[in-house]
């Protein structure tokens, strides 16, 4: 594809193209709902934790577990199912999810107890981690790489990461009117609209050849994260020295040190380690882990900001969001033309450069009601270069992969996100919880923020360099270490 210079409108297609016919928008309405769906459930109910509580019985310590039982198996079993929709189809597996995910929300919304609710969340986590690497893998089969391609994912990114923001909104909203149990109720409702629908459209796809699945890999693999994920959102209300969260800290990181030597080992690995030292692979998902994680501090951070330091209410809040979750959805239709100029590798290196930048414009926040313009303003733009930071590490990790692969690579680029979304409030949202001093920790957050973007900018854009692209822009998909 040749570089795009057209002056077209930005609401056309760069010139080269084709458009989309009725189904395909059909298709990409039902992959990108299933991805919003969840990134909704991310957030959607944590401003509803302390009136859940009182509901159900569920003292101040079990609290933590209404989010830990979503993100457990929503992260743990992500690479698993990645693999199992390639090999045995990935339609089947999507749809299974998503049927999954409904029942699970409906019971959720019904709890009668604590045991019935953190049933259905886990339950929900489970689904979740079925709909995501296979709808992403549908995604990318679905659409060829190129134009079509970087479209379709550009769509699905401002999705994502909306759905995460307009939970936090939607949240503190349903919770006020109609009670906790209603921000279950739209996920379940969610599922149920895009169900119907989606066995009729999604084409299926899988690898042409079914090697026998890499069994040891996914027990290590996945017990790992379990591990992983357990520990970090524990110590986010717990902290560091409890016991459990520093046996499961280790215990996790013997887990994914023995999935590493499975996998040089197997001849059908779950992770394919040579595609592992892809360049784009390696710091394209680099760059997603950071992305994720950070904003995702920045967003938690700044809401205890907001109504703890400046005492706005929970619909005012929703407001500064709200501007965020704008600006996001003009930033997620300009990037693919962006990336058509600069390709996904600059494209990343720059957005990740621009959130840091703006993400620093937080450290001058102080107890005076102007500040909430600044808050507006910074958050609102670094979110602008997130959605660009979203969009371009999905195309640099995925481009190049062959088809039979794309499920192992979305499979990476969806564990990215959730690991991401799960281990930046734990280890840096708990320094602002935790400080006598919110402004103070606030700003503490926010210049380590800063500087783990950028220093993350400079890291990718070291290790992408290469002698060499494609006329496209994007990157050569070439081994660390060739070149």
């Amino acid at each position: 594809m040749a570089i795009d210079t057209d002056l077209t409108p930005l609401s056309s297609p760069p010139l080269g193209t084709p458009r989309m016919s009725r189904r395909d928008k059909l298709v990409l309405f039902v992959l990108c709902a299933a991805q919003f769906m969840v990134a909704l459930d991310f957030s959607v109910l944590n401003v509803a934790l302390p009136v859940l509580g009182a509901d159900l019985g569920m003292d101040r310590s079990a609290l933590q577990w209404a989010v830990t039982a979503f993100a457990l198996p929503s992260g743990g079993f992500l690479l698993l199912f990645g693999r199992i929709g390639d090999l045995y189809g990935r339609r089947r597996l999507f749809l299974t999810g998503l049927g999954l995910f409904a029942a699970a929300s409906v019971l959720a919304t019904l709890a009668w107890d604590p045991a019935s609710f953190l049933t259905g969340r886990a339950l929900q986590g489970l689904g979740a981690a079925m709909i995501v690497p296979t709808g992403m893998s549908l995604l990318t089969t679905t659409f060829a790489e190129g134009p079509a391609r970087d479209r379709a994912l550009g769509i699905s990114g401002t999705l994502m990461s909306l759905g995460f923001t307009i939970g936090v909104v939607a949240g503190g909203v349903l919770t006020d009117t109609l009670g906790w149990r209603s921000t279950m109720g739209l996920l379940a409702l969610f599922a149920l609209v895009v169900l119907p629908l989606a066995p009729g459209l999604l084409p299926e796809s899988r690898t042409p050849s079914r090697p026998h699945l890499d069994v040891p890999g996914a027990v290590t693999v996945t017990g790992g994260l379990l591990a992983l994920i357990y520990a970090l959102t524990t110590a986010a209300d717990h902290g560091f020295a409890r016991a459990d969260v520093l046996a499961t800290l280790v215990l996790g990181a013997a887990l994914l040190t023995a999935f590493a030597v499975v996998e040089s080992r197997t001849t059908a690995p779950l992770v394919s380690l040579p595609m592992l030292r892809r360049r784009t692979v390696a710091w394209g998902n680099l760059g997603g882990l950071v992305t994720f994680s950070m904003m995702s501090t920045v967003v938690f951070v700044l809401t205890l900001y907001l109504q703890g330091v400046l005492h706005l209410t929970a619909w005012e809040t929703g407001l500064v969001f709200g501007v965020q979750g704008i600006v996001s959805v003009v930033a997620g239709s300009l990037t693919p033309r962006f990336v058509s100029r600069l390709g996904a590798r600059r494209t990343l290196v720059v957005s990740l450069a621009g959130q840091g930048l703006f993400t620093g414009g937080l450290l001058f926040l102080d107890a005076h009601s102007w500040s909430v313009w600044l808050a507006t303003a910074a958050v609102s733009v670094a979110s602008m270069f997130h959605l660009g930071a979203i969009i371009s590490y999905g195309l640099t990790v995925t481009s190049g992969v062959p088809d039979e692969e794309q499920g192992l690579a979305t499979g990476l680029v969806t564990s990215t996100q959730q690991v991401g979304i799960t281990v930046g409030v734990p280890l840096l949202g708990v320094l602002a919880t935790t400080s006598g001093d919110l402004l103070g920790g606030t700003r503490t957050v926010m210049a380590l923020d800063t500087g783990i973007v950028l220093a993350a900018a400079a890291l990718v854009a070291v290790g992408l360099r290469t002698r060499r692209t494609r006329a496209s822009g994007t990157v050569e998909a070439e081994p660390l270490g060739t070149r």
